[in-house]
């Protein structure tokens, strides 16, 4: 039912554009035949509206990896750097934040662990909505800061690094199948946000999957129940790419080699002293406009990484 429904919006979605593709040529023959000119401005801002929705949707078909239209789990590690790692890993999880409000995604913090003094040591995020890890998957990887530390009192320059991690969500048991004699379940008191309840009340939970020796802990509800089903989810999405790694090692890209988050393995870099500029090191993409891309404005990044990768088995 829920591919039949993405496929219906998908039809939607192209009937709408072509209606407006038509509507738009009757008033650009009207305005020529009536040599009316006032109508000229609006005309090009809606045409320039059009082409830009265009090429989106065609970047959109492109997507033809059997996970790309799944829901995605997000995860953020701190790399090397100490506090200014942590503090970046915050300001990466506002930018992905951030970008999938502007895209409508429905987002949720499953887990996350704070630093000593500041930041995040790390954290998980699922992102909900049409082809989240199909965007996603192009921001798996090592992410680099350049800047001034806000933390050193000689305001001098430090490079930090986080690791993001991207998997596609698993659609339950028919694909990834647990026995559940082979997890460890541990509960435990939240140490994170949550409230006196959460703090009071053991209702944090730890899932080891013995056979991989996996371990997912999630601790963000105020409900055990709740968040042993958004452990589990996690779960399976790890499972699932380690099955998929399994069968074809092609497929792999799912998450991409894994590497230490430390130097020399960055796919970008976002540098905001000397001087201001985002760079992705797999496409050679860069932009001036730091503020804008670590306030979620990365679909032009992605667009270029995606291109990059089309008629890439399983990318």
């Amino acid at each position: 039912m829920r591919r039949l429904s993405e496929v219906n919006t998908t039809i939607e979605t192209w009937r709408g554009l072509e209606q407006q593709t038509g509507d738009l040529r009757e008033l650009i023959e009207l305005a020529q035949a009536e040599d009316d000119a006032s109508l000229g401005q609006d005309l090009e801002r809606d045409v320039a509206s059009l082409a830009e929705r265009l090429e989106q949707l065609e970047l959109e078909l492109t997507f033809a990896g059997p996970y790309d239209a799944r829901d995605a789990i997000l995860a953020i590690h701190a790399g090397a750097g100490g506090t200014e790692s942590q503090d970046w890993a915050e300001m990466l999880l506002r930018m992905y934040l951030r970008w999938a409000e502007r895209r409508g995604f429905r987002t949720q913090i499953l887990d996350q662990t704070s630093g000593e003094e500041a930041g995040l040591k790390s954290v998980t995020v699922e992102l909900s909505g049409a082809l989240a890890y199909g965007y996603l998957k192009a921001e798996r990887g090592v992410h680099r800061l350049v800047r001034l530390s806000p933390f050193d009192s000689d305001h001098a320059r430090h490079t930090s690094f986080a690791l993001v991690e991207v998997l596609p969500e698993a659609e339950g048991a028919a694909e990834v199948k647990i026995d559940p004699d082979e997890l460890r379940i541990d509960i435990f008191r939240a140490s994170g946000h949550g409230g006196q309840n959460v703090q009071k009340n053991s209702t944090a939970i730890r899932i080891t999957h013995l056979p991989t020796g996996l371990v997912v802990i999630c601790q963000n509800e105020r409900s055990q129940r709740r968040n042993k089903e958004s452990a589990m989810r996690v779960l399976e999405a790890r499972l699932l790419e380690k099955e998929v790694e399994r069968q074809d090692e092609a497929r792999a890209r799912l998450k991409g080699e894994h590497v230490a988050a430390g130097w020399g393995n960055q796919i970008r870099s976002y540098v905001l002293h000397p001087y201001k500029m985002v760079k992705d090191h797999r496409t050679n993409f860069e932009t001036s406009d730091a503020e804008s891309v670590l306030d979620g404005d990365l679909d032009p990044i992605m667009r270029e990484y995606l291109r990059s990768t089309m008629g890439e088995d399983g990318a």
